[in-house]
């Protein structure tokens, strides 16, 4: 599988953001997992990337992503 680059902006609360993260494992993706209820500025920088508040947003390789979208997430990891 080709490297990506992904991030995955979470709270420790959200289920949707562990539902994520366990599938980016699953399939052997490494991805940068980044706490915006513990970092300010990266909380700042998601909201700019997605106009979003709500967790998970998903980037990956500049593909903006809000919530658990496992299909779109293999589209964009072929």
């Amino acid at each position: 599988m080709k490297n990506h680059n992904v991030i995955v902006y979470s709270t420790p609360t959200c289920p949707y953001c562990v539902y994520a993260k366990d599938y980016f494992k699953s399939k052997g993706v490494y991805f940068v997992d980044i706490d915006v209820s513990r970092d300010r500025a990266k909380g700042e920088e998601m909201v700019r990337k997605s106009g979003q508040m709500g967790v998970p947003v998903i980037d990956i390789d500049g593909n903006i992503l809000v919530g658990f979208q496992p299909n779109e997430f293999d589209k964009l990891l072929k």
